[in-house]
C-alpha cells in the first residue's frame, strides 16, 4: 500500500513537470508579496526577486530530469549504425615534426612577400 501511494509523488513526464512549475512559481509570488510587506524597501525587492529566480533553477533541473520519450528504433537499423568513438582520458602524446624546430613556412623558398609596397 505505501508504494501504491508513493507512486503518486513520482513525476514522469513533462507535463507534470511544467504543473509543478507552476505551483511552485505561485507560491514564490506569495511569499515574495510576504517579503515586501514585512521588508519595505530594497531588502524586500532582493528577497521577493530570490523567490522567484529559485523557481527558475529548480523548474530547469525538474525539466532536464524528465527526458522526452524515445522513438523506438527497429534492432536491424541499431545493429547497423557504427558505434561512438571511444572517449580517452589520457594526455594527447607529444608528436615530432617533420621540419624539426623550424616551421613549415620558413623552409618555403621562392615565394613574394605578402606586404604591398
Amino acid at each position: 500500500m505505501p508504494q501504491r501511494i508513493g507512486r503518486l509523488f513520482i513525476i514522469k513526464t513533462r507535463t507534470e513537470v511544467w504543473l509543478v512549475i507552476y505551483a511552485m512559481a505561485l507560491g514564490a509570488i506569495e511569499r515574495g508579496r510576504h517579503y515586501i510587506e514585512v521588508y519595505p524597501g530594497n531588502m524586500g525587492l532582493v528577497l521577493a526577486l530570490a523567490c522567484t529566480g529559485v523557481v527558475f533553477l529548480a523548474g530547469a533541473k525538474l525539466l532536464d530530469s524528465v527526458r522526452p520519450a524515445e522513438q523506438l528504433v527497429p534492432t536491424t537499423a541499431r545493429a547497423r549504425s557504427p558505434r561512438p568513438a571511444a572517449f580517452s582520458r589520457s594526455r594527447p602524446k607529444v608528436r615530432q615534426s617533420r621540419f624539426g624546430s623550424r616551421s613549415p613556412l620558413s623552409r618555403r623558398t621562392g615565394s613574394r612577400p605578402t606586404t604591398r609596397p
